[in-house]
């Protein structure tokens, strides 16, 4: 046997099979996050447990259609009692979940164990990890024979099914893309502007417990909820796109899929171990990693994103804060006043603040520095202008539009000054019965700014 020939048949059909029922998972996955129900898949595949068991009970052979209508039955009763029990017990979501599936999992081990009193064979370890390692398949030798309808046909008949699986799912998201949408986000306008929302969450069940209980055999629970969650919540942290988050869902549970899978059949080779390494165990470890990376190094909602972002704002409050002192200093005591740290410290009384806007407005030069006292440059005393032109509309604003006190207004403006653009400041300004007086009867500075190459 080539080792092409062997490549297809023993390891093409499990990684196959893996990557559809990973892409199967994931595209429904999407949406079960949306709605805030990703352990719905956790729940459904616990659930589907006594499913399984009493439908092998009642046929006594383990024939995969019996099975599979079995399964799917007890998934589908498990989504309604959970949805049930959520709207007349009136329980979170995740609370209806956790007694639900904790119920029908219990029935399930009690008669499994009834099954094993009864010496019927029933292995709960290939409920867990599958059986991705004893997929295979007999190809045809002639590479010519290989793409014919009788040679695809003769795949395992968990390949086909995987396959069969991921279709459906796909025209399933295509055809009510829109549906879903709505009903994900806003169930009550979904209802509001004609669609059953009701209807369109019991019909994203029906294909969820299929999903789950097609995937169940081959590939196992654990690696079911793992391609539920893991993709399209790693893909979440990257946009707020939805038809992105998908496409992207997908290129990971395929590229997560392919990772974890070499790394189970050939890792251990790879570093001199003969022990074999659970197949689905090593794909939900792939999942893991991306997630975790994602989770850490994304740019939007990544952990270090948000603190590079955080750390940026806090630079620019303090430099616009300490420009705003030296500004209103001026304005006080003439162009040729310059301003000290203490001056600065306490006024606005954060030293570390201080320091840090002091630091950046020297970086960008912004500010000059003459033994202990800082003066603003000229490009510094127009980006300072357009600060408390924004400061002093905000106080405007607060009182003549919404009432305040003009002794109460100082430090919410010192938090808004930070946040607002030319284009707002416009808006404000056109707002204003008088734009060139404050509540304090200070002078409004007039629109005089200068692009900020920092």
């Amino acid at each position: 046997m080539s080792n092409l020939h062997q490549i297809i048949s023993l390891d093409l059909p499990p990684l196959l099979t893996a990557v559809c029922a990973a892409l199967s998972c994931t595209l429904l996955g999407n949406f079960l996050l949306l709605r805030k129900i990703s352990l719905m898949g956790d729940a459904i595949s616990h659930s589907v447990l006594p499913g399984i068991v009493a439908a092998f009970l009642i046929s006594n052979h383990r024939d995969p259609l019996t099975i599979f209508i079995g399964a799917a039955a007890a998934g589908l009763l498990s989504a309604v009692c959970i949805e049930t029990l959520r709207s007349l017990g009136n329980l979170e979501p995740g609370a209806a979940m956790g007694v639900v599936f904790s119920l029908f999992f219990a029935a399930g081990i009690l008669l499994m164990e009834g099954a094993a009193a009864r010496h019927i064979d029933l292995d709960a370890n290939c409920l867990l990890y599958g059986q991705l390692e004893s997929i295979f398949w007999y190809p045809p030798t002639s590479m010519a024979d290989l793409l014919t309808v009788d040679a695809l046909w003769s795949l395992p008949p968990q390949v086909l099914t995987s396959i069969g699986v991921l279709i459906a799912c796909t025209l399933f998201v295509l055809l009510l893309f829109k549906e879903l949408k709505l009903t994900a986000f806003d169930p009550a306008l979904a209802t509001s502007l004609g669609f059953n929302a009701t209807a369109v969450h019991y019909l994203l069940m029906v294909f969820v417990a299929t999903a789950v209980v097609a995937s169940f055999e081959a590939v196992g629970s654990i690696l079911v909820i793992a391609m539920i969650i893991c993709p399209a919540a790693t893909a979440r942290l990257f946009t707020d796109n939805l038809r992105v988050q998908i496409a992207l869902s997908a290129v990971i549970a395929i590229a997560t899929t392919v990772l974890g899978y070499f790394l189970g059949a050939f890792g251990p080779e790879l570093v001199g171990r003969t022990e074999s390494v659970s197949i689905a165990g090593s794909i939900t470890l792939a999942a893991g990693f991306f997630l975790t990376t994602a989770a850490l190094f994304a740019p939007q909602y990544g952990y270090l994103g948000r603190q590079i972002r955080h750390r940026r704002l806090a630079l620019q409050m303090a430099l616009e804060d300490v420009l705003g002192v030296m500004f209103r200093i001026e304005e006080a005591r003439g162009l040729a006043s310059p301003a000290n740290r203490e001056v600065m410290v306490e006024t606005l009384g954060g030293q570390k603040a201080v320091d840090m806007g002091i630091a950046y407005a020297l970086r960008e030069k912004l500010i000059e520095k003459s033994a202990d006292n800082f003066s603003l440059t000229e490009r510094g005393r127009i980006r300072a202008q357009d600060v408390v032109r924004s400061h002093r509309l905000w106080e405007s604003y607060l009182v003549s539009r919404l009432g305040l006190q003009a002794d109460h207004v100082h430090d919410t403006a010192m938090e808004l000054e930070h946040f607002t653009d030319q284009p707002m400041a416009e808006k404000l300004a056109k707002r204003l019965p008088n734009p060139e007086l404050d509540p304090h009867g200070k002078k409004i500075p007039s629109l005089n700014s200068v692009d900020d190459e920092s």
